[in-house]
């Protein structure tokens, strides 16, 4: 009877079309996949799919899968004292040999305690003596893993498709080589590529609060390389995805074209620590695509990619696709593309079946300041674009800003504004569906990216210039949308933090805090007290510039862009120096 007061009961009945149920009596190996967010969230991601389904490829090997219950089951389970449980087979996450987080971002830091503790398993690694089950982590959070080491057995930085399976393959031959101790099987996973076993290292601290060195603690092992997989064709793309009894944020077929980037955007951690760029072959994409809409019955397919218009054969797979699915009504979306390498020569295959919108990041309003994060695209470009898109018949344009960007002046903002409303006028006379979304957020300097030296605008001057821009464009045709400054500031906090942020982070957990990443339930408040409690100043991870001397808390997790690079790239920013596209010339990042 309880059950029928949960919120979006869906999100917890497994059993969906295509799902993959084993026999725990059949399989060597068990590991859970947990998303450290709500179903429809975990159910999007396009990282969960490929490792369920390269996983479960494997006879003696199950994965099944597992989500954050929403707050009112949360308070039900504890309540009535009963533990979290996959989907698949309904099994405690105690009862796992390895519970796999997905950690990709960090606003889901705290949900990560919630599951843990949900399922009777202590926080801290030091804490769980028993090999069973291990707790790991991957995802892009994991290039700076410190603030929340002390949690994980072992963390994957990287590509998770081999370095997954080799940890399994680990456990497996643990199991049957009884007795094995939880020591000796970390030393096994630390000899895999891209494995990191916080253990193993020691932060030793300045005065000033600075990392003075980062200590190996196990010989040969003094520092972690990103793991790599450099053939995408290796691990085919799972066609059988699992289709959600409940709406998903993203209803649709995802298809991964490429992984990396060349384009060197200083502001983009991703576009740094996913390189190399590698490709799916289109004739792959082509046949599993098709084969992956009859077994799922999708009606959207989303071409994903950094930067998919920088694909090789964009223009052809979009007009293959489109002449071979169209009649089905089955549409195509493009995510993520670049003005400039936008072709209006899409748009005819793209609205064959609807127009599926059409989202550009100029980042910035002015062109000065674009060429400072290395982002040569001018204002001209965008309205030139604009132009096209309105004038096939697209109603609406979402147009991405950030605030806060290195050398940004009050002219900057109001460049913004500026070139919103240039934007607009092309939408005039088109009918009063013609719309213009613009989104903002507070820029946050990443790790392994060029920007990562430069201090993080206060929340509450994020607050007063969004509001500037919000003000200003009122009444304009333009709906303005934006990041909560203070999940700004949480994100930049633990986004170059180190360990010593897990004392805050189990503090404020402790207090009430949950699901951080949504606004309607983050609570600064309890932060600012987690914070204090643990004696630690949080505008020390962020207002301050930092010395190119400085050893940074992830120094030792390598994502084979050299430090070196990074550096450059800064003094470039500094002076608004453009890099070009590493695909004209080999610029010796390191990663190549």
């Amino acid at each position: 009877v309880w059950f029928s007061h949960i919120r979006r009961p869906s999100r917890y009945l497994g059993n969906e079309i295509n799902a993959i149920r084993k026999d725990p009596a059949s399989t060597e190996v068990s590991i859970l996949l947990a998303f450290p967010d709500v179903y429809e969230v975990g159910m999007s991601h396009l990282g969960l799919k490929i490792l369920y389904h390269i996983l479960n490829s494997y006879d003696w090997l199950a994965a099944e899968r597992g989500f954050s219950p929403w707050v009112d089951l949360e308070k039900e389970l504890r309540e009535r004292d009963i533990s979290l449980h996959s989907l698949e087979s309904g099994k405690p996450l105690s009862d796992f040999d390895i519970l796999g987080f997905s950690l990709q971002h960090e606003l889901c830091f705290t949900n990560v305690l919630s599951m843990l503790h949900l399922s009777k398993i202590p926080f801290l690694s030091e804490q769980r003596v028993h090999m069973r089950p291990l707790i790991v982590a991957g995802g892009p959070a994991c290039f700076n893993p410190e603030p929340v080491a002390a949690l994980f057995d072992a963390i994957v930085v990287g590509d998770g498709e081999e370095a997954t399976l080799k940890i399994c393959e680990k456990v497996r031959e643990a199991k049957r080589n009884k007795p094995t101790s939880k020591e000796d099987l970390l030393h096994e996973l630390a000899s895999i590529k891209g494995v990191y076993v916080p253990s193993f290292f020691k932060a030793h601290y300045e005065a000033d609060g600075t990392i003075r060195c980062i200590e190996p603690l196990k010989q040969t092992y003094e520092k972690v390389e990103k793991a790599i997989v450099p053939d995408m064709s290796r691990y085919p793309f799972p066609c059988r995805q699992v289709v959600p009894f409940t709406e998903l944020v993203h209803e649709r077929l995802a298809i991964e074209l490429s992984r990396g980037c060349t384009r060197g955007c200083r502001v983009c951690q991703a576009g740094m620590i996913y390189r190399p760029t590698r490709e799916r072959n289109p004739e792959w994409v082509i046949q599993n695509v098709a084969e992956a809409l009859r077994l799922t019955g999708f009606e959207e397919i989303s071409l994903l990619s950094l930067s998919s218009g920088d694909y090789c054969s964009i223009g052809q797979l979009l007009k293959e696709l489109m002449d071979r699915h169209s009649e089905k009504k089955v549409a195509i979306s493009l995510p993520s593309i670049r003005v400039e390498s936008l072709d209006p020569g899409w748009f005819d295959q793209i609205k064959r079946v609807r127009k599926t919108g059409f989202t550009l990041a100029p980042e910035a309003g002015s062109d000065r300041l674009r060429e400072v994060i290395n982002k040569p695209l001018t204002n001209a470009d965008i309205l030139n674009m604009a132009r096209e898109v309105y004038g096939a018949d697209w109603n609406l344009i979402k147009l991405y800003f950030m605030i806060g960007l290195p050398t940004e002046h009050h002219e900057d903002l109001e460049a913004i504004v500026h070139l919103a409303e240039a934007v607009t006028r092309f939408a005039k006379g088109k009918g009063k569906k013609a719309k213009l979304n613009v989104s903002v957020s507070t820029f946050v300097p990443k790790s392994h990216t060029p920007l990562v030296w430069f201090p993080q605008l206060p929340f509450e001057e994020s607050r007063r210039r969004i509001q500037f821009i919000h003000s200003a464009l009122r009444g304009k045709r333009v709906r303005v949308k934006w990041n909560q400054p203070e999940l700004s500031w949480l994100e930049g906090v633990f986004s170059r933090g180190d360990r010593r942020l897990t004392e805050a982070l189990i503090e404020a957990w402790r207090l009430g805090a949950r699901f951080d990443a949504w606004g309607e339930h983050f609570r600064m408040d309890l932060w600012k007290e987690a914070f204090g409690r643990s004696g630690l100043n949080p505008e020390f991870y962020l207002h301050r510039s930092r010395s190119t001397e400085e050893i940074f808390p992830w120094d030792h997790i390598k994502s084979r862009v050299k430090k070196s690079y990074l550096e450059r790239e800064w003094r470039k920013a500094l002076q608004g120096k453009i890099t070009p596209d590493c695909r004209a010339k080999c610029l010796d990042c390191g990663v190549c």
